[in-house]
């Protein structure tokens, strides 16, 4: 079985990225969303948010039946 990577339904502040990155990775959401903000930070920010924007579009929602 492969694991694929989707964006977050349950577990989301804005678009669901870093909830789905850490449902994939196994880590908790809080986590990668401080290590992408320092990330972010360090990168001077606009890298960060355009990588969001882009992971935002392309990558599809996970279909959890309600």
């Amino acid at each position: 079985m492969t694991k694929k990577f989707y964006r977050s339904t349950q577990d989301k502040l804005i678009a669901g990225v870093c909830g789905g990155l850490a449902n994939y990775l196994g880590w908790k959401a809080d986590t990668v969303r401080i290590v992408y903000v320092v990330a972010s930070l360090l990168s001077a920010a606009f890298p960060g948010l355009l990588v969001y924007l882009i992971l935002w579009f392309i990558i599809p929602e996970d279909s959890v039946p309600s």
